[in-house]
This record gives structure tokens, C-alpha cells and sequence, in this order.
């Protein structure tokens, strides 16, 4: 998983926040205008952007002559993904597991435990998040944009 530098992080927070209202993507100026505080040159959110695609953290089509750019995975699964190389960087899972389980919130281990139950293919009833049921027996309970 790629490490994303501050202006590679601000373009990914720019397509991750515009995903669901643009399944279509954004161009290199509608990434800019949103980046409109850090007063960028096109060209250089252009080079990110490719740079980006090349690293595979986003895909492009193209639209006439310009690029349309979508994330190539949700943000929630570029953090879990994270969080997975950052288990693998220490000598220890099982301690790196039970120190990041000690350090969560009441609510974020109720959400913990819930993923886990869906997982284990169990209903959990009146979590954080209401019903939670697996939909698939067995094997995890993904979103589609993490499912392999």
C-alpha cells in the first residue's frame, strides 16, 4: 500500500469526498478549484493526479481530451489497508491487536465486536449500528469496494 505524501493525501480526500455524488470521476479542474486554498497550479494537480494512477490509487478515463479520475478503493479500505502493514511492521500481531483494542472507545469496540460477530457469520442485535447480519456465511463481510 502506497504512503501518501500531504498534496497526494489533500487530491485523495478531493475524489474520495466526490465519489458518490461523481461515479464518474472529476477532472483535473474540478480537483483543483477543491484544492482552491493551496493555490496549485493545474499542472501540478495534474502530475499528482498521474502520479496517483501510476501508484494505483486511482483510475482515469478519458473524456474528450481531459482525464476523468476516481479513487481506485474507498478511503475506509486505503486505512484498513494501512492498519493491516502497520500490524506487519512489529515483532508482535497478537500484542500490537490487544494494545490498539485497549486504546478504542466503548462505541468503537461495540463496532469492533459487531464486525467480528458478522464475520464469525453471527446476527449482532442492537449495536451501534443497528442489525448486522453477514451476507455471506463464512466468509467476511465486506463492502463491495473491498472485496476481492
Amino acid at each position: 500500500m502506497t504512503r501518501l505524501g500531504d498534496l497526494e493525501r489533500a487530491v485523495m480526500d478531493v475524489l474520495w469526498d466526490a465519489a458518490p455524488a461523481s461515479s464518474g470521476g472529476v477532472t483535473v479542474r474540478e480537483v483543483a478549484d477543491a484544492l482552491d486554498g493551496r493555490e496549485l497550479a493545474y499542472t501540478t494537480v495534474m502530475t499528482v493526479l498521474d502520479r496517483l494512477a501510476g501508484k494505483g490509487m486511482v483510475q482515469r478515463e478519458r473524456e474528450g481530451r481531459a482525464w476523468r479520475y476516481r479513487p481506485a478503493a474507498t478511503r475506509e479500505a486505503h486505512i484498513a489497508q494501512l492498519m493491516l502493514e502497520a500490524l506487519d511492521l512489529g515483532g508482535s500481531r497478537d500484542a500490537a491487536l490487544v494494545r490498539f483494542a485497549r486504546s478504542v472507545t466503548g462505541t468503537e469496540a461495540d463496532v469492533l465486536r459487531a464486525a467480528l460477530s458478522a464475520e464469525a457469520g453471527a446476527t449482532v442485535e442492537d449495536g451501534p449500528a443497528g442489525r448486522v447480519e453477514n451476507p455471506r456465511p463464512g466468509r467476511p463481510a465486506l463492502d463491495e469496494a473491498t472485496d476481492r
